[in-house]
């Protein structure tokens, strides 16, 4: 590979803090204690495994960089996602508060399995909206934990998605419309009929589920900054559907490593970008209309209220991917040695980091050069088997 070519968009943050100690209003949605906290409670479920970052040597030398890491998340738990980190672990927070208020302890994951405190947890009915893998998350928390889940899903969502949801207890629920229509609908219903909303994305009096969801995810940076061996990036390139991984990084590494934290890239999809449209706006922007993209996991038109503050102040740059580089870039990742399974919400930073790096003057302005370190996370795995053999066969 010599030349990754992608259609871009550039949009670089007028107000971003740039070289600044993490601020102290931003500890209220992410701090030190609630990652470590997260994965002391992650690292000890069944099934628990430190997933692979590659570092991709011939990549990196082909845009003229130091390193490009890859985190895999394709293999987290039996989920393939790095969802499987936060609607879990949000559920899980979720009835250990409900517990405690009741019985005055906090059960650990193994006693809600017990089933030792059904009588409290087996009539909760949580609920969500999900381009996916979300709601598998949330279903797959809800089935260990011994609650009842509903999930809303919209038009786009494949088959094979919601099969996997419903192979973990769920009701899934099909609308016409999009994914912003259908977090709307799960509202309205757990209003109506008295269910708890786990969502990865917030809202005006929503927020401290979400918080957990965000807590959850920083596993796996705690993971990542061990596997890097004491060398920090320079550069982040991270995926954004309403910005609740991305916003989970950027507070990550903004917190840990403050002055010497990395440029932070977001990227979205050029049909669903409303964190690129909002910081142009200076404010929050909804994006409506038709958002599909094969980038099925970042289709959402709506920023979430707890990830714009940290994202408003700490991402550098925001930048949109054009759906012809998805397919390319997942066939690079299957070709690797090893090979790296890569769903099409996976490769967007990645595709977007290689792009630009073959291009002088987007690199220039990104500030590439020899020494730069390079951080990617493939999001997820074949999530939908047939349509990933389709695209790496193409």
């Amino acid at each position: 590979m010599t030349d990754f070519q992608a259609s871009l968009s550039h949009v670089a943050n007028p107000r971003v803090l740039g070289a600044s100690a993490y601020p102290g209003q931003l500890e209220k949605i992410l701090n030190r204690e609630q990652c470590d906290l997260a994965l002391d409670e992650i690292s000890g479920w069944p099934g628990y495994a430190v997933t692979p970052q590659y570092e991709l040597t011939q990549l990196a030398d082909a845009i003229g960089v130091e390193k490009i890491w890859y985190k895999d998340e394709s293999r987290r738990f039996q989920l393939k996602s790095f969802k499987a980190l936060g609607g879990a672990y949000a559920v899980l927070r979720l009835l250990q508060d409900l517990v405690r208020e009741d019985k005055g302890v906090s059960p650990s994951l193994a006693d809600l399995q017990s089933g030792r405190f059904a009588d409290c947890v087996a009539d909760v009915v949580v609920s969500c909206a999900t381009d996916g893998n979300h709601g598998r998350s949330v279903a797959w928390g809800c089935q260990m934990c011994g609650c009842r889940c509903i999930i809303y899903i919209h038009r786009d969502v494949s088959v094979a998605r919601q099969q996997a949801m419903e192979a973990f207890g769920a009701e899934v629920i099909r609308i016409d419309g999009n994914y912003d229509d259908s977090v709307r609908l799960a509202d309205e219903e757990a209003q109506k009929h008295g269910r708890v909303i786990v969502s990865d994305t917030s809202y005006p009096g929503y927020m401290e589920i979400p918080r957990n969801v965000m807590i959850g995810y920083t596993v796996i940076l705690s993971e990542a900054v061990v596997q890097m061996q004491g060398q920090i990036p320079t550069h982040v390139f991270i995926q954004a559907g309403v910005g609740g991984l991305a916003a989970a990084v950027c507070a990550f590494f903004w917190e840990r490593f403050g002055e010497q934290r990395p440029r932070f890239i977001v990227v979205e999809p050029e049909r669903a970008n409303c964190l690129q449209a909002s910081v142009r706006a200076g404010e929050p922007v909804a994006v409506e209309g038709d958002l599909e993209t094969l980038m099925a996991g970042l289709s959402c038109g709506e920023v979430s209220a707890l990830a714009w503050p940290v994202l408003d102040q700490g991402a550098h740059d925001f930048m949109t991917l054009g759906e012809d580089a998805v397919a390319p870039c997942m066939r690079l990742l299957s070709r690797q040695d090893p090979p790296i399974e890569a769903g099409e919400s996976a490769v967007a930073g990645l595709a977007t980091a290689l792009a630009a790096g073959s291009d002088p003057a987007l690199a220039a302005q990104l500030g590439f050069d020899r020494e730069s370190r390079i951080f990617v996370i493939g999001t997820e795995g074949a999530t939908d088997p047939e349509l990933y053999q389709r695209l790496v066969a193409a």
